[in-house]
């Protein structure tokens, strides 16, 4: 009875010192968190620190989720509380500098109303149903505002890089400076065929609407300070002084973005009507020196991503292997700039490849497929059917980089300075270059068609051309830490092995099918021999072979049915066992090691008690 009553007490303390401690938790650790998934979803990365550690001004964070909306959509609600607890730690983070609005929008309320006042996308449900709304707006001191209209569920690993974009635009609001230094007429020039003169290419109007533009001269001896990003496009004969100061200014931390090619189609001339004899460029000084190659004249040819051009009225169009539309397999999915793009189309691009020994960090952006092979760059000055490179193509099984991001370590071109100028950086520990080895696909004629809309210019893009340098420039024209800060994994994790028996079990299904496609035509073609006949009036009587021939085609196709259903049967078998497995596991084996455990503990002290 002693032994019963001092039982009771010690499990009364035991209860009473958790509730304690739980509240004590609670109280004192409220903000403590302990990140234990593989790849740290809920731990904001050292870039994301210092843009909040950096913040002057209190920023102002609304983020709208219609919780009550999407009670029946389970994968939203996982990412919502994802997005919300994300939002929380960059709060806790930001020393009082970010204030969180959590908001939950009801249909025709004043939330609703200033949801949309931000411009955030109410998607609805079904057809005159409620909207769900999952976005955030952020606004300044200054009342600049910024916005995530949605988000995506297929752009879960970007979602740091866009929470913190959002907060450094608003904490430095002012339009980063891009400045262009090209050898196309980007800003217009003028047609002699047509005898006017010609628009800015497109894709130099959009990045005009969210960056500022300065243009700088070709023989530039010193990039401005003000400029965050240089955009160098066919850098032709440029001056040593001009490759000096690129160089200078890439190794001081500017960012940099180039666009070189091998066989510029673009390319048609100095003078008006002049028709260029060489219309390769290249920064072959500079790359060397930061790691990485253009491959000599050499176009890339792909069989695989080949498109058809139109050869003229009443000519049936042609693949051309070298006017590639690159898919989003082709593009880096986890790169930023890239990222969520669905086609990018060139046209007789090159090739990029890291230098042996090289300290700097290559990563492709945009590759061909493995059916590629080079060709030689004069081979396009004559070519009159583009039908001739297919019949030539012989894939070498390589992918072929034609875009790629190098960064890290890189040494200067000119170590020992130029001409009065001998006291620059001699190396750098980290670079930003983003190098794409085509010019023709910042051409109007390979992403988009223009239309006039009352004097207006009006974009109708078939290509994600224009999204790229828009992406590209928007990454780098960021400050260090949030180009640091890259795509992360994702929060749903698959059922890698139920998936591995799933397609071993498609698999078997298709063989299946297709020997029961292959049997029934046999048998179908037997039948209409059987039911041929020269006499009209018979052809729908069956005659005994008839008979014994459709008696056998039912008996196998109830057979093969059966065949199929024992295949199904297997696969949720199959799974159905893994997950007993894992319910054993998870139920049974490891209270049972705790207990082992327990009893081995209490076995120790009895013998060391006696």
């Amino acid at each position: 009875m002693k032994k019963l009553i001092y039982s009771g007490a010690g499990l009364l303390l035991i209860a009473v010192a958790f509730v304690a401690f739980n509240l004590l938790a609670g109280i004192g650790l409220g903000g403590a968190r302990l990140d234990l998934t593989e790849q740290k979803l809920y731990t904001i990365s050292d870039g994301t620190r210092q843009i909040l550690g950096e913040l002057d001004e209190p920023i102002n964070l609304y983020f709208f989720y219609s919780d009550k909306v999407a009670k029946d959509l389970p994968a939203l609600r996982t990412y919502a509380q994802r997005v919300e607890e994300m939002l929380k730690a960059y709060q806790a983070q930001a020393n009082g500098k970010i204030r969180l609005h959590i908001i939950d929008p009801q249909p025709f309320s004043e939330d609703e109303d200033k949801a949309a006042e931000y411009g955030l996308q109410g998607i609805p449900l079904q057809q005159g149903g409620d909207s769900v709304y999952f976005g955030l707006a952020g606004t300044n001191s200054l009342d600049d505002t910024q916005v995530i209209p949605f988000f995506a569920l297929d752009q879960e690993e970007h979602l740091e890089y866009e929470l913190s974009r959002l907060v450094q635009t608003l904490a430095k609001p002012e339009l980063p400076v891009v400045g262009v230094l090209s050898g196309l007429p980007m800003t217009g020039g003028f047609d002699m065929m047509a005898r006017q003169p010609t628009p800015p290419w497109m894709v130099l109007e959009q990045v005009r609407q969210l960056f500022k533009i300065e243009n700088l001269k070709a023989d530039v001896d010193q990039i401005p300070e003000q400029v965050s990003v240089l955009w160098l496009v066919h850098p032709k004969n440029l001056p040593q002084q001009t490759l000096y100061a690129i160089d200078q200014f890439v190794l001081h931390g500017g960012k940099l973005m180039v666009f070189v090619d091998p066989y510029a189609e673009a390319d048609s001339g100095e003078m008006p009507g002049e028709v260029a004899v060489d219309k390769a460029s290249s920064l072959e000084p500079l790359f060397k020196a930061w790691g990485l190659r253009m491959v000599p004249d050499k176009v890339l040819g792909d069989g695989a991503y080949a498109m058809s051009v139109n050869m003229g009225q009443g000519q049936r169009p042609v693949r051309h292997a070298a006017w590639l539309s690159l898919p989003r397999k082709a593009l880096d999915q986890t790169d930023i700039a890239t990222a969520g793009l669905e086609s990018i189309t060139v046209a007789t691009a090159g090739i990029l490849e890291p230098l042996e020994g090289a300290k700097s960090h290559f990563r492709p952006l945009m590759q061909s497929s493995e059916y590629a092979m080079p060709f030689d760059a004069q081979r396009f000055a004559m070519l009159s059917n583009p039908e001739e490179l297919i019949r030539e193509l012989e894939p070498t099984g390589e992918r072929y980089t034609i875009a790629a991001r190098v960064d890290g370590p890189a040494q200067s071109a000119f170590p020992d300075g130029i001409e009065g100028r001998k006291d620059g950086l001699k190396q750098s520990d980290s670079i930003n270059v983003i190098a794409v080895a085509d010019t023709d696909i910042l051409s109007d004629r390979l992403w988009v068609q223009v239309q006039d809309f009352f004097g207006q210019r009006m974009p109708q893009p078939w290509a994600d051309n224009g999204s790229f340098v828009i992406n590209a420039l928007d990454n780098l024209s960021g400050s260090e830490a949030l180009i640091s800060v890259r795509s992360r994994g994702r929060f749903s994790r698959p059922f890698v092995v139920v998936e591995e028996l799933q397609r071993a079990a498609e698999q078997r299904l298709r063989d299946k099918e297709q020997a029961l496609q292959a049997r029934l035509t046999e048998t179908e073609q037997q039948l209409a021999a059987l039911q041929h006949s020269d006499d009209p009036n018979k052809a729908l009587e069956l005659t005994p072979e008839q008979q014994t021939a459709l008696q056998r085609f039912i008996q196998q196709k109830l057979e093969l049915r059966k065949e199929l259903r024992d295949v199904r049967y297997q696969l949720n078998a199959d799974i159905e066992a893994l997950g007993r497995t894992l319910k054993v596991l998870n139920i049974a084996l490891v209270p049972a090691l705790l207990t082992l455990l327990v009893l081995a503990l209490w076995l120790w002290r009895r013998r060391r008690q006696a």
